[in-house]
């Protein structure tokens, strides 16, 4: 005799397996940090929408277990193929201090630097140091993923300080914040891709657009 209920069981059976199934164990990123360069926050930059210090260590990210630095030592690429100031590969070449020949100098106005992951992956964080020597805060930040080196397929932007639209990329509800040591982290939520742009605007002491070390933390997608 064929029990009529046996679908149904099968149907429970299968559904209780997978809520049971374990998720990815989240753990603390690991981010080396720099030395900084001066403490606390200047009281004289008069810059709206300007995120508040948060007075305290940034508190850590959690990830799931296995995520690193996909973007060490990866290809990047720049809208400003001669800068005034360094080589682009300095960017995930590991060194963040803010020491002179650290850091890459590009042109004034929006300038974007890309960088090539080499295969799809899962981003959970991304973090930019653009110049911590001094308090600067730069503008128009605007941080995309997608798959393809020309951003046309599964474009996603992480962050947008954007406020006016200057870079034609849609108007950011993000803060304006200024740099430190501990670099700029922004939460990607593990949205997929292979290719991080990374835009920029001058900054709050002149028009041009640095870059000391980007660290994109992630893990091939499946």
């Amino acid at each position: 005799m064929i029990c009529k209920f046996c679908p149904m069981i099968l149907i429970l059976l299968i559904a209780a397996s997978s809520l049971a199934a374990p998720q990815d164990e989240m753990v603390p990123i690991s981010i080396e940090l720099p030395k900084p360069m001066f403490i606390g926050t200047p009281q004289n930059l008069k810059v709206p929408n300007l995120e508040k210090p948060l007075g305290k260590a940034r508190p850590p990210f959690l990830a799931p277990k296995g995520t690193e630095n996909v973007a060490a030592g990866q290809p990047i690429a720049s809208t400003d193929e001669e800068p005034i100031i360094g080589e682009i590969d300095m960017i995930t070449d590991g060194d963040k201090e803010a020491v002179d020949g650290s850091y890459v100098e590009l042109g004034p106005f929006v300038q974007h630097v890309t960088i090539d992951l080499a295969a799809k992956h899962n981003i959970y964080a991304i973090v930019v140091w653009h110049f911590h020597k001094q308090p600067r805060v730069y503008f128009d930040v605007v941080v995309q993923v997608a798959d393809d080196p020309d951003f046309i397929t599964n474009v996603q932007t992480v962050f947008n300080n954007d406020h006016d639209n200057t870079a034609g990329l849609g108007v950011g509800s993000d803060m304006n914040y200024v740099e430190t040591a501990e670099g700029k982290l922004i939460d990607a939520k593990g949205v997929q891709g292979r290719y991080v742009r990374l835009y920029s605007n001058g900054n709050s002491n002149n028009d041009l657009n640095h870059y000391i070390e980007v660290e994109v933390y992630g893990k091939p997608a499946e």
